[in-house]
């Protein structure tokens, strides 16, 4: 850790700089000795970082976003190019230039504060030896190693013998108490950051191996720090528990004013939003309304969250405006009511046994199968009219015609003459009689 703080130590005059400019601005407070002076200096760094650090963090977000809307196309790379790991490469390079995703744009944050964290470490392990460093001179080098949070002073390790931490006037049960407290609250608000994230700012209708590495990052994560904690200086951890706590703080803000799509945040985000609509008539707000602005845009590509607003929005009288506004609107009222009693009209799903019997049909189904039946029994009614008897004789082949055609009536009296209109033709072409056969 040593080296690599090292590797900072270009850094660590600014950061020297800055802790001493708070430390004498909370000093005249609370006496320059004490350990929240030097305590507060390092939260007020931590603070000011995490400021400077914020249009990043909005990039982070973006980014985030993206590869979650982009993993299923990724898959879709992956799986079609498995064989070759060159053209996957293209393809993806491809893809986030035409999306305009950047992969690295969600390390950004941690990446950018990393020099500072190694620089705090250099500058803390430099008192804990003794060493000026930075614009702390000597003075100043005594004044930090005077300084306890809770009885541990700011250079003390967990893994510090006896005889360094009795050094800088401490005791090594409490420099072991202070550290082991915060280690476990560092690591249970990396925790608790990353489960929320999961559980309400993830799109649910989307299910990708994006998710899957979030789980594992959720456990992997705090152990991590809890491993790493107990070689951080006492200063180190403040640091690192103050950048934790305003990550979820951070978080929280941006997951309940602007969630994920698809979310169970977006879900409830929405529905405070149409409780507001409502209540005052209007949407009240020039974020809130960018964000209706951007649902009317997707048109039928809005999800289930977005459809259940309008719905709600219409059922309340409102329809939403490309603007981002919202009018009253009767109509709108009328076609939710309108749908709302159309599926309560519709019939109950019939089980097999009532179709195959037919004593489920429904009553226009029956009157759709009783009329044909009447108007079969009027043509049939004609066709006996029309049909005068004849003496005259009739053929033999016609004779069996109408005897068969008499059976066929036993059967069928009323269809088969109204299908047939009163005469019956032969079905197809007749076969020639045998030469030999009597005429």
């Amino acid at each position: 850790m040593d080296t690599i703080a090292s590797l900072f130590s270009f850094i660590t005059t600014p950061v020297s700089w800055v802790i001493v400019q708070f430390h004498s601005m909370y000093g005249a407070i609370f006496g320059p000795d004490t350990g929240w002076a030097w305590g507060l200096s390092i939260v007020s760094l931590v603070v000011l970082i995490r400021i400077c650090l914020i249009p990043l963090f909005v990039k982070q977000i973006k980014s985030t976003r993206n590869m979650q809307a982009l993993q299923p196309k990724m898959k879709a790379i992956q799986e079609r190019y498995k064989s070759d790991k060159q053209r996957q490469s293209e393809e993806m390079m491809k893809l986030y230039k035409e999306t305009g995703t950047n992969p690295l744009s969600s390390c950004l944050p941690i990446l950018a504060q990393s020099p500072f964290f190694f620089a705090l470490y250099h500058v803390l392990s430099a008192i804990a030896s003794g060493k000026t460093i930075g614009v702390i001179d000597q003075p100043l080098l005594e004044s930090a190693r005077q300084a306890h949070i809770f009885g541990a002073p700011l250079a003390a390790k967990f893994t510090d013998s006896a005889e360094k931490v009795a050094a800088l006037n401490a005791s090594l049960t409490d420099v072991r108490i202070v550290t082991a407290v915060m280690i476990i609250l560092m690591s249970a608000s990396q925790f608790f950051t990353q489960r929320q994230l999961m559980m309400k700012n993830v799109d649910l209708s989307v299910k990708t191996p994006y998710m899957q590495q979030q789980k594992m990052l959720m456990y992997i994560f705090p152990l991590i720090f809890a491993v790493m904690g107990i070689n951080f200086p006492v200063g180190v951890l403040v640091y690192w528990l103050t950048t934790n706590v305003w990550t979820m703080g951070q978080q929280m803000y941006v997951i309940n004013q602007n969630p994920t799509p698809g979310s169970k945040a977006q879900d409830a985000y929405l529905q405070r939003l149409l409780k507001g609509v409502t209540h005052h008539g209007e949407v009240r707000g020039r974020r809130r309304k960018n964000i209706v602005k951007a649902i009317v845009a997707k048109g039928s590509d809005r999800n289930e969250n977005e459809r259940r607003f309008f719905a709600g929005l219409a059922k309340a009288g409102f329809a939403a405006q490309t603007d981002g506004t919202v009018l009253k609107s009767d109509t709108a009222a009328a076609e939710a009511e309108g749908g709302a009693a159309t599926r309560r009209q519709q019939p109950k799903r019939q089980t097999k046994a009532q179709r195959q019997s037919g004593g489920g049909q429904t009553p226009a189904k029956e009157a759709e199968d009783s009329a044909p039946e009447s108007e079969e029994s009027d043509d049939s009614g004609a066709a006996d009219e029309k049909a005068a008897p004849s003496l005259e004789k009739k053929p033999q082949s016609e004779a069996k015609g109408s005897k068969a055609g008499t059976q066929d009536a036993g059967d069928k009296p009323t269809r088969q003459r109204a299908n047939s209109g009163g005469s019956r033709k032969p079905k197809g072409q007749q076969r020639p009689k045998h030469p030999s056969s009597k005429k």
